[in-house]
């Protein structure tokens, strides 16, 4: 029997909303965008009227703006009713930044995996004035550059306690396969790895619709990192074996809430659109290995353009994540060089 055909992806919405505007894309569904100061400059939140409150899924970084932006969306679109909880869909910093803060001041109640839970107030509890020994040999063997290491190994590193609100104490656990009710619908927590370890997607029982955060984006690939933390991490892998178990139950009709990007239809497509990019940068990646090279000298055939300073740290932890990869599936070999860098090969 051969698969059902895939429709096209499309985008309902032309145009994202403006800061301290939402709009509306279900029934008591609203849709806000936080800006961020980076290449990707944005994230999306999502507010669901909830009976006597909202529902505010994902929040933005802890900064000025972000909070002054939600002073608007507060007094303004949302101002009928008050917050009564935040869903977070992982841990990282844009989607988690003011969990707290809305837990603090406007008395909400946090739901989170546990994972992503203990991950971020880890991190926001782990201050470091500088990069740690472990960072810095971690990079060494990735092949940094050897002028931009010496760089980052004098500058405060990115910390969560910059743009992370202080998490307090307690949180309401949602796992793979729970069912809960938000806004009058049924939805089912189905929990993915990869780019964020048990990062949530909730898919709304009447198959409409899917919050899918940065698991199920449309014209993006999330960042797929291994870090000194976890330095033999196979995030790939975790990655694909998440698309896979999504595939059954995405349907072309449902609409996508991403974290980044516009609300799209045609889940199916792009869950094999997702596979076969990863699928393509890691031959691509192969061929590069007749010769041995470093992590740092793996990004041209896995992003296509030039990488400056600025995405300089995730190109490496995604280059590092493919060698990974690679490595466990028994495709290619490293070796140590004398300066500490590992040397990466195909095999014969």
């Amino acid at each position: 029997m051969s698969p059902a055909p895939r429709g096209p992806i499309r985008f309902p919405y032309e145009e994202p909303p403006t800061a301290g505007h939402a709009v509306e894309v279900a029934e008591g569904i609203l849709w806000m965008r936080l800006p961020l100061p980076m290449k990707l400059d944005h994230v999306n939140c999502y507010a669901i009227e909830d009976g006597d409150g909202w529902t505010i899924v994902d929040t933005g970084f802890d900064s000025r703006k972000s909070r002054s932006i939600w002073e608007v969306l507060l007094a303004g679109p949302l101002a009928h009713l008050p917050v009564r909880r935040v869903l977070v869909t992982h841990h990282h910093p844009d989607h988690i930044g003011l969990a707290g803060w809305f837990q603090s001041e406007h008395g909400a109640e946090l739901w989170t995996t546990r994972t992503a839970w203990l991950f971020a107030r880890m991190l926001t509890l782990d201050e470091q004035p500088l990069p740690t020994s472990e960072t810095l040999a971690y990079w060494t063997a990735a092949g940094m550059d050897p002028k931009l290491l010496e760089k980052r190994a004098q500058e405060r590193p990115f910390n969560f306690a910059d743009i992370v609100a202080p998490l307090p104490l307690g949180f309401r656990r949602i796992k793979d396969g729970d069912h809960i009710r938000i806004g009058g619908r049924g939805w089912l927590v189905r929990t993915g790895n990869g780019h964020a370890p048990e990062h949530a997607t909730l898919w709304s029982d009447n198959g409409d619709l899917v919050l899918g955060g940065d698991q199920l984006l449309a014209t993006i690939s999330p960042n797929l990192g291994v870090y000194a933390t976890e330095p033999e991490a196979d995030p790939v892998a975790e990655w694909l074996e998440s698309c896979e178990g999504f595939r059954p139950f995405a349907r072309d009709s449902q609409l996508v809430l991403p974290g980044h990007k516009l609300p799209f239809t045609g889940l199916p497509s792009r869950i094999d659109q997702l596979v076969e990019n990863h699928h393509g940068a890691l031959n691509r990646l192969l061929d590069h290995l007749t010769e041995p090279r470093t992590a740092g000298e793996c990004f041209p055939p896995l992003f296509h353009r030039h990488i400056g300073e600025g995405e300089y740290g995730l190109a490496l932890v995604e280059a590092v994540a493919h060698l990974n990869h690679l490595m466990h599936d028994g495709k290619i070999t490293r070796r140590l060089r004398e300066d500490g860098a590992w040397l990466w090969q195909r095999k014969d």
